[in-house]
């Protein structure tokens, strides 16, 4: 599969890489060039003919897409770039981490402070740890390091206090609603039966001492 990179080199570097492309080399040193790097992949050597210069593989902030045209008019993608083989001169510092603080055009200075979000804090050991759990259990394993709290008892307890509680406020509701019902029933049919008969024994007594017989009140008192 192809991978391009970005090369950036110093100017005088530039000047001779043009020469060597366009087939007009000062010298036939100039057509070797070769670039090598080291066991971490960070950093390494670019050569261009008897002259060495140190060189680091960086991260660009961004994705770039390449395009070749062959008529200057059409273009056609050939593939995305996100890293950067910058070449420095000899005793030149490198750069502070493997990825580039700035993009490719103006807009994109120091990008990743600007356009993007801080990276979370997270202990890379502990990614790789859940890393090396997760293979383990796709491959029919379990999990190493692993804490194990029961807590169904406590749950458990905690749902039969639930249910007392609901169990007593449906009680006292039920309470409620009977007191409610008994204080609006109506009067019982002996109790209006007996109003009924003193009211009818209070009128005989007045026709009788209309009828001039002896008066008595039909109260105890």
């Amino acid at each position: 599969m192809e991978e391009q990179f970005i090369l950036r080199v110093p100017l005088s570097v530039a000047e001779r890489i043009n020469r060597v492309l366009s087939e007009n080399a000062y010298s036939p040193d100039d057509n070797s060039i070769e670039v090598s790097f080291s066991d971490d992949g960070r950093n390494g050597t670019f050569v261009i003919g008897n002259d060495r210069f140190p060189a680091s593989l960086l991260d660009l902030p961004g994705i770039v897409e390449s395009h070749k045209s062959y008529d200057d008019s059409a273009l056609i993608k050939t593939g995305d770039i996100g890293q950067m083989i910058v070449v420095r001169e000899e005793g030149q510092a490198a750069a502070a981490g493997p990825e580039n603080r700035d993009g490719l055009t103006p807009p994109m200075h120091d990008a990743r402070r600007r356009r993007f979000r801080r990276r979370p804090d997270i202990n890379p050991e502990v990614v790789s740890r859940v890393e090396e759990d997760l293979i383990r259990i796709m491959a029919g394993g379990t999990a190493q390091n692993v804490e194990v709290e029961v807590v169904e008892a406590e749950a458990e307890a905690e749902e039969v206090e639930i249910e007392a509680e609901a169990e007593a406020a449906a009680a006292a509701s039920d309470d409620d609603r009977e007191a409610s019902m008994a204080g609006n029933r109506p009067p019982d049919k002996k109790e209006v039966a007996g109003s009924g008969n003193k009211k009818e024994t209070d009128q005989d007594v007045e026709m009788k001492d209309q009828d001039g017989s002896e008066s008595f009140d039909s109260d105890d008192d």
